[in-house]
């Protein structure tokens, strides 16, 4: 017989950054109730940022990824259930607990819900894609692949020149592999930065000897033997290949969300407290899109381990009825070889920006600006400048584009200046 609903306690769909953290949460707020995070992939949780950085230039281990020890589910009598993915979920009625199923036929009864199920890599929808040797990097089986395959690989064709292209394409020209980026769009990174840093980053890698092509579709990949051996572009030429890296974005995986009628657009909407439209479903992470951090406007979709953390904490105390709001400043980073770029803020709507020290040194930022207004930050090997604007958004403390263009001026020494 099924659980009463006092005794179902939260389930959380998805052992992902997120998932974990709205687990640790809810122990952290005090709630005894019954917990289960259920995950999709075999492996206990783990860390993804490393997977792109570290792991795949082969300075981290599988071990070293992962979240908490193999006691912490067990001693925070939270029920951790790997190599499961949920493919059913009817919500709590009446006195009968909602009850979710997965793809084995497994049971799962809870009383609360969270959805923490991240996002799955966007495919390339040309001829050939299914070849052998063109892949994927979202998960730990991606990168270990990636990272197999680059052992062997001479040629490799990085398809997308956002973060995790740019991270890929770093660590294998760091192996001395022959490296080419193709980016449709003209400039890379153009969704999160401003043109003088995409520029700086197109020059940077093309420095350290990896080809950058811009503004250049694929329309197809050629194969032998049922192995790729070429990338096919939209301007007629085939560029050599023995690996491809395809990064081309992330599509929020909604499927449970819209089985459940909750409101979805471009994600899985939810308010300042990670409620969904359903009030007794909460969710957080990469599957979602909430409103500005910052201002409450709008919505955005932030794809970064400190905001998942900061909306699952949010999601937890809600579950508990202990709905919190909290000033969060996004931020991200992405570690391209012995380049580090940090962000802090939403540069998105900015009207002026400021670069403060000279690009070509490789240690430089970028302020960002709307109506006078301070929004962000992009640091490159800058980090001083990136925790001082991170600093002034989170106290919002006014920092004037007219006083920080002086990169001689430490920017921290301009936070206790009188404001107008």
């Amino acid at each position: 017989m099924p659980p009463a609903l006092e005794e179902a306690g939260t389930l959380v769909v998805g052992a992902s950054q997120a998932g974990v953290q709205l687990a640790a949460s809810l122990r952290q707020l005090g709630d005894t109730a019954p917990i289960t995070l259920v995950g999709a992939e075999t492996h206990p949780p783990y860390q993804r940022p490393p997977l792109s950085k570290e792991f795949l230039a082969g300075t981290a281990t599988q071990d070293g990824l992962a979240f908490r020890n193999t006691s912490y589910y067990a001693d925070h009598d939270i029920e951790l259930v790997c190599g499961e993915r949920v493919v059913d979920v009817a919500l709590p009625a009446g006195n009968r607990p909602g009850l979710a199923r997965t793809s084995s036929g497994r049971e799962l009864p809870f009383a609360r819900l969270a959805l923490t199920v991240g996002a799955r890599p966007r495919r390339l929808d040309v001829p050939g894609a299914d070849l052998d040797g063109i892949l994927y990097l979202r998960d730990l089986d991606d990168a270990v692949a990636l990272r197999d395959r680059l052992t062997d690989a001479s040629r490799v064709v990085v398809v997308g020149g956002g973060f995790i292209g740019l991270e890929a394409a770093a660590a294998a020209r760091a192996q001395g592999k022959d490296v080419v980026v193709v980016e449709a769009a003209d400039r890379l990174v153009g969704r999160a930065v401003a043109p003088v840093v995409s520029d700086f980053l197109r020059q940077a890698h093309e420095r350290r000897g990896s080809t950058v092509l811009l503004s250049t579709g694929v329309v197809g990949f050629r194969g032998t033997d049922g192995r790729v051996d070429g990338v096919l572009l939209a301007d007629g030429r085939a560029l050599p290949a023995d690996l491809v890296m395809v990064g081309i974005g992330v599509v929020p995986r909604t499927e449970l969300a819209e089985q459940l009628g909750l409101e979805c657009d471009g994600g899985i909407v939810v308010d300042a407290h990670a409620r969904t439209s359903a009030p007794s479903v909460v969710a957080a992470g990469d599957c979602t899109v909430l409103p500005h951090p910052l201002t409450g406007e709008g919505r955005v979709r932030l794809e970064s381990v400190p905001s998942a953390v900061a909306q699952a904490t949010l999601a937890a105390a809600t579950l508990v009825g202990r709905e919190a709001t909290t000033r969060s400043v996004p931020w991200f980073w992405s570690n391209q070889g012995d380049l580090k770029l940090q962000i802090a803020g939403l540069s998105t709507g900015f009207d002026e920006h400021v670069v403060r020290g000279d690009p070509d040194t490789e240690s430089f930022s970028v302020l960002y600006y709307r109506s006078g207004a301070l929004l962000a930050v992009d640091a490159v090997n800058a980090p001083a400048d990136y925790l001082a604007v991170r600093k002034a958004l989170t106290q919002e403390i006014a920092l004037p584009a007219e006083a920080v263009a002086d990169a001689g001026t430490p920017l921290k020494t301009l936070l206790t200046a009188p404001t107008a």
